[in-house]
């Protein structure tokens, strides 16, 4: 096959704050069912995607989880990964913002920046989202919440370092109006040029102090280097881009980027601040920045407190793979969100993939068993619709290319799909039924049946990209040779004298709503509001209680109680020894050193012979008893 050149696409890197719902893994779907169409029409490609590691969220919740920031990101990490994996995702590359190489090359960018004076020291002070780790403007809020996420922002002041984008604005107003498909679509390059870059740009804030985990700005060890230059230089350091110009073979052979595809809400960073640190640096633009619409479930947005989070591994186990591949390609237009529910993702499946898609194969492949003993020949014994489906699978071809060259994914598979609707429209006006009770139709029947294993042949092809497990499966009923993109540019290459397999494969079995319903119902966590058990006190009941903060000093088995440990606490200068029911738990060695929470007030109580001073706070299940841990409060401090 010809090699029509390279192809570089790459998407947002994710965020490591925890597990990726659907709405995010659809980016990496989408750039999968690209990076996969390109391979197959003959382009050598490069698919990067990756994992954004550092940032003052990640050590606030490394904090909670009781690790270090490095290993909360490797765990996470390491579970987006899974996720991706799971979805059959083709990716060269999975890059990490913690890899050494590229925490080298962002140290060495900003120094360049700082030295060429495009970076200076200033103070910063504004309003700061935590969740999105941006500054804004009292302005630019809405509500007086952050723009982007709609949290709560909170002032902030502190020393950083400011990039002048205002410097460049000309030249990057100038490359926008001479490469008019750099941002797509159409609607996301009005919003970035009226919205921000025609309003003037404000320099933007490149380091923080407030936080540790970051990489250090080298030659000012208190500052690292904030989010923008350290996510959004992984599309080059991914390829081996060095400051140096030793660069990697693969920089020099694959940048630019061919297409950045990432969601529209983070447009801004990758169509203004990316562009302009390119620039600063003398590196060549991506041909295009492609700001996809969001996957929406059920009545909007996913959040966890709606409870409406939907997680890509419990979708593949409802309904497998290349069904879940399907929903998130095809459900979502080119330029808006697209809304899924399960209703609709059960409709979808039986509708086209089980009952056009399946069915057709299966009751070509029955009857070609049926009457010829699987045995695929074309007669070219030609008959009336024969040229109108031979036209359809033709133009099909050209169409689905077209829809691909303009990512409009969701429109390429309907064009694949249009083809499978002609073909089962084909079977009900050729009756192959009628034709195989008639011994003189039997050269008709050969042609009529391999015209439809012709069409799905090519429809399977054509899937490859976004069903690929199914795609393959068909292929391998078939039992065909001709499997490249060549072989699909004319109607007619199915190979003649081939056997299609005895037991055709089920591709996708018809789901019982209801059932499947009722298992996710199962299944689903849902919020709920945690009502007591016990009577209303008030603030003046609960003041009673005098809690403070104490610290294992010892720890000993019960001499008449398993269940029972003994501990000697320091709660500030007084010892207490406090008897607790946690040994299901904690061996004695365990709690030592442990800071806990205890209440001081309760009155000594006699526990199978020893005396229990007191109480220390923990939480139980049926299984598991976990003590409330304090990590840095000194001892004797009280807890209200």
């Amino acid at each position: 096959m010809e090699n029509k050149g390279k192809y570089y696409i790459t998407t947002a890197i994710a965020y490591t704050s925890g597990k990726p719902h659907i709405g995010n893994v659809y980016e990496i779907v989408l750039a999968d069912a690209i990076a996969r169409y390109k391979r197959l029409v003959g382009y050598d490609v490069r698919f990067q995607t990756g994992t954004d590691e550092h940032g003052q969220k990640i050590e606030d919740k490394a904090k909670e989880a009781n690790k270090t920031p490095q290993e909360y990101v490797d765990g996470v990490a390491e579970i987006i990964k899974q996720q991706f994996d799971g979805m059959n995702v083709s990716y060269d590359k999975f890059m990490r913002t913690t890899d050494p190489y590229h925490e080298k090359q962002v140290q060495k960018i900003f120094k360049k920046l700082y030295e060429q004076g495009d970076i200076y020291k200033s103070e910063y002070e504004g309003l700061y989202c935590k969740d999105c780790e941006s500054f804004f403007t009292e302005s630019q809020l809405i509500d007086g919440k952050c723009p982007d996420c709609g949290r709560a922002v909170e002032p902030a002041k502190e020393e950083a370092y400011f990039f002048k984008m205002s410097k460049y604005a000309d030249r990057l107003m100038k490359h926008i109006e001479e490469n008019p498909h750099f941002i797509q679509p159409e609607s996301r390059k009005n919003e970035m040029v009226n919205n921000f870059i025609k309003p003037g740009l404000q320099d933007l804030c490149v380091s923080r102090t407030s936080f540790k985990w970051g990489i250090p700005v080298d030659f000012d060890p208190k500052h690292v280097v904030y989010v923008w230059i350290d996510a959004l230089t992984n599309y080059i350091t991914g390829l081996g881009f060095d400051l140096d110009g030793n660069h990697d073979e693969l920089f020099k052979h694959y940048w630019p980027a061919d297409v950045h595809l990432i969601g529209k809400d983070i447009l801004r960073f990758h169509t203004i601040y990316w562009p302009i640190m390119l620039m600063a640096l003398d590196i060549e633009l991506p041909k295009q920045v492609f700001g996809h619409p969001w996957l929406l479930v059920g009545e909007g947005k996913m959040s966890k407190s709606k409870g409406n989070v939907i997680y890509a591994d419990d979708l593949s186990r409802y309904f497998g793979v290349d069904a879940v591949r399907y929903i998130m390609l095809h459900e979502m237009p080119f330029a808006q969100d697209g809304t899924v529910t399960y209703e609709l993702m059960i409709e979808r499946i039986n509708s086209d993939l089980a009952n056009i898609f399946g069915n057709l194969v299966n009751r070509t492949i029955s009857m070609t068993n049926k009457y010829f003993n699987g045995l695929v020949e074309n007669t070219k014994c030609v008959g009336e619709f024969d040229e109108e489906l031979i036209q359809v699978a033709n133009d099909t071809v050209i169409h689905v290319d077209k829809k691909m060259d303009e990512l409009k994914v969701a429109d390429a598979i309907d064009e694949i799909i249009t083809l499978l609707r002609r073909s089962n429209k084909y079977i009900d006006e050729t009756t192959p039924w009628s034709l195989g009770k008639d011994e003189a139709q039997h050269d008709r029947l050969k042609t009529v049946l391999y015209n439809l294993l012709e069409s799905i042949r090519i429809a399977a092809i054509l899937m490859k990209p976004f069903l690929p497990e199914t795609s393959e499966k068909i292929l391998n009923q078939i039992n065909t040779n001709k499997r490249d993109y060549e072989s699909i540019q004319n109607f007619g290459q199915l190979e003649s004298g081939i056997h299609v397999t005895d037991k055709p494969e089920i591709l996708f079995a018809r789901l019982d709503e209801k059932e499947i319903l009722e298992t996710i119902e199962a299944e689903t966590v849902k919020p709920q509001v945690k009502v007591s058990k016990l009577p209303e006190i008030t603030i003046d009941d609960f003041a009673k209680v005098e809690m403070v903060v104490g610290q294992v000093i010892s720890c000993q088995k019960h001499p008449k109680a398993d269940k029972l440990l003994v501990s000697q606490i320091d709660i500030g200068g007084e010892m207490r020894q406090i008897v607790s029911g946690i040994a299901q738990s904690y061996k004695p060695e365990d709690m030592v050193g442990k800071k806990v929470v205890v209440i001081i007030n309760l009155k000594p109580a006699n526990l199978r012979g020893v005396e229990s001073q007191g109480m220390i706070l923990a939480g139980a299940t049926d299984k598991k008893i976990e003590v409330l841990n304090i990590q840095d409060l000194p001892l004797g401090t009280q807890v209200r």
